[in-house]
């Protein structure tokens, strides 16, 4: 299992997977907010999402777990 998280205080302004949905290194997960900026949140390791953590509209803390995957 590996973990995608924030790597800073944003909010979440989109979601770009769903549960079962395969992802790829360098697939977008989020999208996040902070400071007026867009910070894309990409896979770092191939996989299946098992677990969405967040809803857009959230304020995420820098390491909060966005999604899990298998």
């Amino acid at each position: 299992m590996s973990h995608v998280v924030s790597d800073l205080v944003a909010n979440v302004m989109s979601i770009a997977v769903s549960v079962g949905d395969r992802v790829e290194v360098g697939d977008e997960v989020a999208l996040l907010e902070s400071m007026k900026m867009e910070i894309p949140v990409l896979a770092e390791e191939p996989g299946t999402v098992t677990e969405v953590k967040v809803e857009v509209g959230d304020v995420v803390q820098e390491g909060d777990i966005l999604a899990i995957l298998a």
